[in-house]
């Protein structure tokens, strides 16, 4: 599929999940060629019709260059035609006219797509013809007929597409919220960061995670609360998620940039946090997704921006004149950086899989922060997760989260850009109301 093509998808991405009707479009991606009877069996595995509609939408981006204007076709023909003029918008499709009323095309009798050996697959084709009655929007039949009863809740399983995420609860979440530091520490106290955390632990506890906040946690304290998560069983969840609420800085990394600072000015650097839950050190989250969220600067530097074509100009600033970083230069203290009895930090360790680190901050650049209303990066996760948790998956609304607070300016001159490192095998839906 073309890429322009791709993106008018993924722009309309959660308008088409919530009106899209997957099962009057079956009978017509068969007959179009788009999918074969296996590929719709997998989508009508997918739970709820939600659930229907969006592996539809993702599966038809791998489906070649005729895939978009067959669609919008089939969306005509069924009468999606609010969905028609949405994508239509983006795309002009050229020799794609509207067919009102539908002109007979000759009979043609396509090769069977399915194996010849595939007896029962064979059974329920049905050849169409031109001269035959209209088509019809009920459903292909299944084997069992009962392929769309409602379910009571969305069952989301594991497979290729997507992490398994319908634990109840899904998993345990660690909320670290560092606020009053020591005299002797020489970092600020941070004002705002209660309104930070009490967003963050409302947000996960409504998608069905168990949270728990260790507040004002100095360097030792916060590896006894990551080792202690480690030694939990994760075996009946999905999903463990640690949020951390600090200072931060630069520092010299293999593999995960940053540290951030306990409240006795000594750091933990987020490579270290992050392998206290791999995959060798917490065998329980093998193959689970494991999420790391740093509200904490990345270095000492402060990004001006750059001027941008008024085609481009982005949106009033709204930071404000209080705002505060969560900066400190880049630390060269060999005590607080020492890891020679920490047997997880050393580099011969495996790339770890499973794991998103979702940062406040480009690493080098400073993390702004409101006093009274708390961080721009938590606010904007916050507003995105209760917007979109129900519809988009964990990545497309950190990349919302991207371009929100990149809309921002402090004191009317700097600029922030967030940003992760993505080390997710699948996409990650998390359990939400629709």
């Amino acid at each position: 599929m073309e890429e322009r093509h791709k993106q008018i998808l993924q722009r309309n991405r959660t308008n088409l999940v919530k009106e899209l009707d997957p099962s009057s479009l079956y009978d017509l991606l068969l007959e179009k060629r788009i999918f074969t009877h296996d590929m719709i069996d997998e989508i009508k595995s997918a739970g709820t019709r939600r659930d229907q509609a969006r592996e539809l939408v993702r599966d038809i981006e791998t489906r070649g260059s005729r895939a978009f204007p067959l669609f919008v076709e089939i969306l005509r023909e069924t009468g999606h035609l609010s969905l028609v003029l949405a994508l239509q918008e983006g795309a002009p499709l050229g020799p794609l006219q509207p067919s009102d009323p539908p002109v007979p095309r000759p009979v043609v009798q396509p090769l069977p797509i399915v194996s010849p050996l595939d007896v029962d697959k064979q059974k329920i084709i049905t050849p169409i013809t031109p001269i035959q009655k209209p088509i019809t929007t009920t459903p292909t039949p299944s084997p069992d007929g009962d392929f769309l009863k409602p379910r009571p809740q969305r069952v989301r399983r594991d497979s290729l597409q997507s992490y398994k995420m319908d634990a109840a609860p899904c998993g345990h979440c660690l909320i670290i919220n560092n606020v009053e530091f020591d005299p002797g520490s020489e970092l600020n106290n941070r004002s705002g960061s209660d309104v930070d955390c009490e967003r963050l632990e409302r947000r996960f506890k409504e998608l069905k995670f168990i949270v728990e906040v260790k507040t004002n946690l100095k360097q030792r304290q916060i590896r006894h609360e990551l080792s202690a998560l480690s030694n939990k069983d994760h075996s009946p969840f999905d999903c463990c998620v640690v949020i951390i609420l600090s200072h931060g800085t630069e520092v010299s990394h293999n593999r995960f940039p940053g540290a951030v600072y306990g409240v006795d000015g000594l750091v933990v650097p987020v490579q270290q946090i992050t392998n206290y839950l791999n995959g060798r050190h917490c065998p329980s989250l093998q193959g689970k997704p494991k999420l790391f969220f740093i509200q904490a600067c990345g270095g000492g530097e402060k990004d001006m921006g750059f001027e941008v074509s008024p085609e481009d100009e982005v949106a009033p600033p709204c930071g404000g004149e209080d705002d505060e970083t969560d900066a400190i230069p880049m630390s060269s203290s060999s005590d607080s950086l020492s890891t020679s009895d920490e047997p997880d930090a050393r580099a011969t360790l495996p790339t770890p899989s499973d794991i998103l680190v979702s940062y406040s901050t480009f690493p080098g650049y400073v993390s702004w922060r409101d006093p009274r209303l708390g961080s721009w990066y938590v606010e904007t996760l916050d507003q995105v997760l209760s917007e979109n948790a129900a519809t988009d998956d964990l990545v497309t609304m950190l990349m919302m989260v991207n371009h929100e607070v990149s809309q921002n300016s402090a004191k009317g001159l700097y600029k922030q850009m967030p940003g992760s490192f993505n080390f997710l095998r699948k996409l990650l839906y998390f359990q939400a109301q629709n």
